[in-house]
Order: structure tokens, then sequence, then C-alpha cells
């Protein structure tokens, strides 16, 4: 099946107001998303180029369980996925104004000291709630529903309990009647956005890798350059890998098993919490040969 801007098709044909109202949103997103390099100028890519990335995999994910996804969920998602770390590049007012409404719960028990860039780091989901707040008139987000179903898909790409029916309920209801399965967003979301591990996660040109003084940060993106791609299949996702550094390699077999942690927690909350499916099973390497 081509699922080639499989969900942008068919919010177009299923909603042309949403589809406009969408792709409005995206010329002013991208300008927007570039932000996070003010906080964070060695950290992988967070721009729209990571979310056209996340968008990608959704679609791919998705494939023919595109019949039962209505014109509401197929906004919300594209929004969400557009959105999910808007948080990483707030202005230290929004900052200011933002953590005033979030529950650290013990974080600064635990860590002495106020490191803003670590704070929106650990907590940019929900800082991204908070930006869509803030922006949801700006981006003419057409109801209260609506808002609060890309907050919490957005949410979702991280740390929020997906099997939580009070933060992720499965039949709540937009204006118009439709139904939007938040779990199944959110799920789509947190699942896309930990597959975007491949070496195009970052644009060569953008950075320079060797000039970068954190060594966590080098080898992420040294992680990623090994990976030369990720292909999804039916029944699985390959991972295409440079097996040449060792060091290197084992960090990519961390990657590996952290997302198939992944797979297989978005695998069973959507089994048992959705009318809808994730075929993929299973996470194979292959060795990449130049």
């Amino acid at each position: 099946m081509d699922t080639n801007y499989l969900c942008e098709l068919k919010l177009k044909k299923c909603s042309p107001e949403l589809h406009k109202n969408f792709s409005n949103s995206v010329l002013c997103l991208q300008h927007m998303l570039t932000k996070y390099k003010n906080i964070f100028p060695t950290y992988t890519d967070h721009t729209a180029l990571h979310s056209l990335e996340v968008i990608d995999f959704c679609n791919k994910l998705i494939s023919s369980n595109i019949d039962k996804m209505n014109a509401d969920e197929i906004y919300v998602l594209l929004m969400a996925a557009y959105l999910h770390d808007s948080g990483m590049g707030i202005t230290m007012s929004d900052y200011e104004k933002f953590k005033k409404n979030i529950d650290f719960g013990d974080y600064f028990v635990t860590h002495s000291g106020e490191d803003i860039p670590a704070i929106i780091r650990d907590f940019h989901q929900e800082f991204s709630a908070e930006y869509i707040k803030k922006y949801a008139d700006f981006l003419e987000i057409p109801s209260y529903e609506h808002v609060f179903s890309i907050i919490q898909a957005s949410r979702g790409h991280r740390k929020l309990n997906l099997w939580d029916e009070t933060e992720l309920p499965d039949d709540l209801h937009v204006p118009n009647g439709n139904k939007i399965c938040l779990p199944y967003l959110a799920a789509l979301i947190r699942l896309a956005d930990e597959l975007d591990i491949a070496v195009d996660r970052n644009l060569q040109f953008m950075y320079d890798i060797e000039s970068i003084d954190d060594e966590f940060s080098k080898m992420e993106f040294k992680k990623h350059q090994a990976i030369k791609q990720l292909i999804i299949k039916e029944d699985a996702f390959v991972m295409v890998v440079d097996t040449s550094d060792e060091v290197v390699f084992q960090g990519v077999l961390k990657l590996k098993a952290k997302l198939m942690e992944t797979l297989q927690e978005c695998k069973e909350v959507v089994e048992k919490r959705t009318p809808f499916k994730i075929t993929q099973s299973e996470i194979l390497l292959e060795p990449f040969e130049p």
C-alpha cells in the first residue's frame, strides 16, 4: 500500500476545511520549531524536518487502518506530530509562565539548582502542552476538544501513561460528533518519534560533529550516523547499521532495545484499548554494505 502523504491526502478529501487549517498552521510552525536551537544548539534535530519524519512514520504505521480513521483524528494526529517537541524552543518569558502550571513532582528535591535547559528537556512534553494552549487561537484549532486531544496526543510521545483512561480517553467526541481515539494517536506519536533514529535525522551540512564538546551529544550523533536506514515492513522494523565502530554499535544496540520496549508497549495498548492494530512485532538488524 502506498503510504506517501496518506493522512494528509485523506484529510484533504474528507475535510478541506481542517486540511486548510493544518496547512496554514504548518507555515507558522516551520519557523517556530527552529527556536529549540537557542537552548539546545548541539541536540539532534527537533525542527519541522523531524515532524515530517514522524508524520511519514505514522503514515506507514497506519497503512490500511486509515479506513477506520475520521478527519478529526487525522487532524489531531498531524497537529500533534508537529507540536510534540514545541516545548523545546520556548522563550525564557514563556518558561517562567509555563512552569507555574507544571507538576514537577520531587524533581527539585533530586536535582539541585535550576538548570533551565535540563528542566525544559526533562519536561518538554509538559512545556509543549502549555505552548499548545497559549497558541491554540493563533493556530485556529477549532474547539476545546481538539486542543485537549492535540495536547494529550503530543504529551503521549514520552512519559505519559498510555493506559490511563483519564489522560487518554478512547471515546472523546468533538463538537461535530466524531470520536477521537486518543490511545491510538498517542501510541502512534510515541512509536513514530522513536523510529526517527537513522542518519537522515540530522542533515550533515547543519552539524559539525567533531566540534561538539558535549561527549553525550557527540555519541548521539554518531549513533544516528551508524543507522543508515530504518525500513518499515508489514511485520517488522529493519535497522540497516554500519557496525565498523564497536563502541558506536553497542550504543545502537541499546537504541534497538529501547525501541523494542516502545514497540511492545504501544502494540499492546493499541490492541487492548482501540479497534486498531500495529502489525509490526520485531526489530531486525541488517549490516550496511557501502
